[in-house]
């Protein structure tokens, strides 16, 4: 197993990097929304200013722990797992509605970072050997 000095497993290393890669598309998706209710009419301002916000903040959100778990704080598990969990049926729908370019990667990726996040090496350098906390469990 590849790990680096700093105690985190490579399983946990990819889990890092694809949630990172979630937080910054989303960031990016919700500030194009944004860009794009500012110049042009949006059919429903609210909504479009909604989704901008949601979008943002999810991906800022996303970014945070993604930190978390580059860092292999405990904290950052749990809402690393929902959010690959609310990403499966987005992406089923996405598949179902014949949008494969975008909901094939995200299968992909919420896969990708369950099994890497839920890995044994990452739950041990989380949780620890006797189920308690890591040191580093801040």
């Amino acid at each position: 197993m590849i790990s680096s000095s700093a105690g985190r497993p490579a399983t946990l290393a990819v889990a890092a990097a694809v949630v990172a890669a979630e937080g910054l598309l989303a960031l990016a998706l919700g500030g194009y929304v944004a860009v794009e209710t500012v110049a042009g009419k949006p059919a429903d301002l609210v909504s479009s200013i909604a989704v901008a916000g949601f979008g943002v903040l999810a991906g800022a959100g996303l970014l945070w722990v993604a930190w978390g778990l580059w860092q292999v704080l405990r904290w950052s598990r749990g809402p690393s797992v929902v959010a690959q969990i609310f990403a499966l049926p987005v992406a089923i729908t996405l598949i179902q509605s014949g949008q494969y370019g975008y909901g094939v990667p995200l299968v992909a990726g919420a896969a990708v970072a369950l099994v890497a996040l839920l890995a044994p090496p990452s739950t041990q350098a989380l949780v620890g050997e006797d189920g308690t906390p890591d040191r580093r469990s801040r």
